[in-house]
């Protein structure tokens, strides 16, 4: 093992974090243009990737590996439930179906989860640092686009049972570099928390359809224009 893993991921998975932030999904989304039903079928899609990740993991929890890095506080399919009933109402269930980029990605973490199950750090650590720091921007700006009183619609961003969110990276993150997992293992973990980002893109990439009929292509396309500068944390992870 490297010592120094942590570091690792996050320098293995610059590259492929800004171009998700680069998505024009993300972009006008950042701008402060969040219409409602491309934001809901985000939150559905969400809703069918963090079922089968937090079950898949469930399945492991006393995985040599992936033990280390279980932590039930981090679950969001309970919140994206509350969020779904607020956007479809009570017969959400019915109401979504994933995307077939969302289905892709489903049934991509149930296949690593049976073949190398190792590998499911680089989706929790993708989706669940991300919605720890960028996520935390990302709501502020749903709610004031949105026009969302307190919480509602929301739940997805607030952890309840994480006090201090940075402790909790922090400690995450040391986790990571104590992990007892060799360079090869490492690395293979690295791609694949570039396919999950890759895999994130192509969910982004279908919403920006319905974006552009609500908005009109004339306004995406001068949101979308200017490549952004640096990086912001946002619902992938730092």
């Amino acid at each position: 093992m490297s010592g120094n893993f942590a570091a690792k991921l996050r320098e293995g998975t610059k590259k492929a974090h800004t171009a998700a932030e680069n998505m024009g999904f993300i972009k006008c989304f950042l701008k402060g243009t969040v219409e409602k039903t491309s934001y809901r079928k985000l939150t559905s899609n969400l809703y069918f990737v963090y079922s089968a990740m937090e079950e898949e993991m469930e399945k492991h929890q006393n995985h040599p590996i992936v033990s280390k890095i279980y932590f039930k506080q981090l679950n969001r399919k309970n919140s994206l439930e509350q969020d779904l009933s607020y956007y479809y109402g009570a017969n959400w269930k019915e109401e979504i179906s994933p995307s077939p980029a969302t289905q892709d990605y489903v049934e991509h973490i149930r296949q690593v989860s049976a073949s190398e199950p190792e590998l499911l750090i680089a989706h929790s650590y993708t989706r669940y640092i991300g919605d720890l720091s960028g996520g935390q921007i990302l709501k502020k700006i749903a709610q004031r686009a949105m026009n969302l009183s307190d919480e509602e619609g929301l739940a997805f961003y607030s952890f309840p049972d994480i006090p201090d969110e940075k402790a909790f990276k922090t400690n995450y993150r040391q986790i990571l570099n104590e992990l007892p997992i060799d360079e090869a293992t490492e690395d293979r973990i690295v791609d694949e928390a570039i396919a999950a980002f890759d895999m994130n893109k192509n969910v982004f990439q279908e919403l920006e359809g319905s974006l552009i009929k609500a908005i009109g292509q004339m306004l995406f396309n001068s949101l979308t224009r200017r490549r952004r500068i640096g990086s912001t944390e946002l619902a992938t992870a730092e």
